[in-house]
């Protein structure tokens, strides 16, 4: 990838991203209305709000808590830019991690209580779902020798084939990231999950829409990890995008919230049965079946 196009796909990814996740999010509470027998609201609606958020008025309830955002979105921005120039995997992943810790200080510096305990549930989730994407890593470079996404995209079979097992763990803490039922623990998209909003309890207007931006961010990096294993067949990665993110609709609408317990073991046993197990199965095939 030349310089010049390197360019071009972090300005693409910086400028569409925040309008994709915006579609995304319409087309969420489209379908979650229509599941719910509501008509439901206009496809850009998300996008309104995010609009309007920024025009709010600024009040401060702790001006460090809005640097920690500030942040959040700032090393969110640079993960996905790192994934869309064909960087460093490990990068991306790092990247991502510690612009989770800047969001779960930015709701510590808060005085609330709901504020505290949205963190202290944050921290659970970045536990819960950073070993399945370190696993993934692992898993890219097993089958094809390097973390770079370059390399990983240029392979000439879809990675779906060899690693099965690491495409269902992707699947599986999505629904964390999303921050959607049954793992939805932090804070929640839908008014009716809750009273306060967790770990976004303090944060308002153009605060609160640097959140929102950033998750709209993470949301398009994350569904690039799933884009490949499906790479050398665009058509087939579209396809399988929709029917997952459909199926993280489906699950937001007919489960409800775990215990943090709960979530915890559930994702990392899904993760060392399906994601260890799928780097031992390859490992051994690619020795030629001997230990």
């Amino acid at each position: 990838m030349s310089a010049w196009t390197r360019i071009l796909a972090a300005i693409l990814f910086v400028l569409l991203s925040p309008i994709l996740a915006g579609l995304l999010a319409g087309l969420d509470r489209i379908i979650s209305a229509r599941m719910q027998s509501r008509i439901g609201p206009p496809l850009l609606q998300p996008i309104y709000d995010l609009l309007k958020l920024f025009q709010k008025e600024r009040i401060a309830v702790n001006r460090s808590g809005h640097f920690f955002l500030l942040g959040y979105l700032l090393f969110t921005i640079l993960a996905g830019i790192e994934f869309f120039i064909g960087g460093d995997l490990l990068i991306v992943i790092f990247a991502l991690a510690l612009a989770s810790v800047f969001f779960v200080l930015g709701a510590f510096a808060a005085g609330s209580p709901y504020s505290h305990i949205g963190a202290e549930r944050e921290l659970i989730q970045i536990m819960a779902s950073e070993p399945m994407l370190i696993m993934c890593a692992m898993g890219f470079y097993v089958a094809t020798g390097s973390f770079q996404v370059t390399t990983i995209h240029a392979q000439p079979t879809p990675l779906i084939a060899t690693l099965p097992g690491i495409f269902l763990g992707m699947i599986y803490i999505l629904t964390i990231k999303l921050r959607k039922s049954p793992f939805d623990l932090s804070t929640s998209h839908h008014a009716h999950q809750e009273i306060v909003k967790g770990i976004t309890t303090e944060f308002a207007g153009p605060y609160l829409a640097i959140i929102e931006l950033a998750h709209g961010y993470e949301t398009i990096l994350l569904l690039g990890f799933l884009y490949l294993f499906f790479a050398p067949w665009p058509l087939l990665a579209l396809a399988a995008l929709i029917a997952v993110y459909f199926l993280e609709i489906l699950a937001d609408n007919t489960h409800a919230r775990l215990y943090w317990q709960w979530v915890l073991r559930t994702s990392w046993a899904f993760t060392a049965i399906v994601g260890a197990g799928n780097l031992i199965l390859l490992h051994y095939l690619q020795r030629g079946g001997t230990p």
